[in-house]
């Protein structure tokens, strides 16, 4: 594509804007069939009680079922005390036991919390406060982040003015980035800075779009990424408190492992929708799917139950310095 082809600028509204639905469950839900037997087994049991009414008197007959609801009482709560104990990554059980082991407890759509260790909950806690930063164009710092962007981005160039037409290079809707900024917040901006920092290489061949074959219609570099902070963060359920399904609690087990392991995973999923984007042989219309596609792989990712770091993800291969 030559310097001259018109990209048009993609509008972060259109770009997967809605959040997940979420419904709390109860822990146990999924413990409510009978533990012991089968609905056959439970009906037999109740004729059972039922022939022996005119041999066992009222009390006796309260006595043994008041016995058996204890019991299975005890058998839920200990059956969920072992499930925690399976699903907390950060435990040596949760290490050793493969995944298929912790999905027999149940599905993951009942969205149950699951253990975490308190290092697992510190940096969750400590993620969740950098997610609850809105990108403010009136601070300083937030200035400073956005101009140290621009000179991991263009080292040759000349920093422009906060607002000037020359931020549309860089993939911004408009003159003024700040405005782009309201699905991801501030956290997006770092992670970009991070990605430029850490891995300069592919920052710089998805800015310019060095590889591949490209559509005349490209999606936009910085507003992209926006949109991938804002995915991982619905993807990982990471407003909702502590991790209800399976990926989130492996993320808990990468957290664990590095403290950077949000922004590190937002670089692999960043050079996953590109790839994705190339393999589609995809345009500007279709971002949306493209993103959508993107979260799926990475979602299957996760999943895999020999992932301890963001290093282990077979797509962190996409990645150089």
């Amino acid at each position: 594509m030559t310097p001259g082809t018109l990209r048009r600028r993609l509008h972060h509204g259109d770009v997967d804007g809605k959040k997940r639905e979420h419904v709390e469950a109860d822990a146990l839900d999924f413990l409510s069939e009978p533990l012991l037997g089968s609905a056959r087994e439970v009906a037999s049991l109740k004729d059972d009680y039922e022939s022996d009414e005119d041999t066992l008197d009222e009390k006796k007959r309260k006595e043994k079922l008041h016995w058996a609801h204890l019991f299975s009482q005890l058998i839920t709560h200990w059956a969920q005390f072992l499930a925690n104990i399976v699903i907390g990554s950060g435990t040596i059980i949760g290490r050793l036991l493969p995944l298929p082991l912790i999905n027999s407890f149940g599905s993951e759509k009942k969205n149950r919390p699951v253990f975490v260790s308190p290092l697992q909950e510190e940096r969750l806690r400590l993620l969740q406060q950098r997610m609850g930063v809105p990108f403010d164009g009136s601070r300083l710092d937030h200035q400073d982040a956005l101009k140290q962007l621009w000179r991991l981005a263009y080292p040759s160039r000349e920093l422009p003015s906060l607002k000037s037409e020359v931020w549309k290079e860089m993939g911004w809707q408009g003159s003024d980035p700040s405005t782009d900024f309201r699905g991801g917040g501030y956290i997006s901006l770092e992670n970009l800075i991070f990605f430029a920092q850490k891995y300069p290489d592919s920052f710089q061949n998805l800015l310019h779009k060095k590889e591949g074959r490209r559509s005349d219609w490209e999606y936009p570099f910085a507003v992209a990424g926006v949109n991938v902070s804002f995915m991982l963060v619905q993807m990982l359920d990471l407003q909702s408190g502590p991790p209800t399904s399976i990926v989130a609690a492996n993320f808990a087990r990468l957290l664990a492992e590095d403290e950077m392991a949000f922004d590190n995973l937002f670089c692999v999923a960043f050079m996953m929708l590109d790839a994705q984007w190339l393999a589609k042989r995809a345009s500007y219309m279709e971002f949306n799917e493209v993103l959508k596609s993107t979260r799926t792989q990475l979602e299957r990712e996760l999943s895999l139950d020999d992932v301890y770091s963001v290093r282990d993800l077979p797509a962190y291969n996409l990645l150089r310095r």
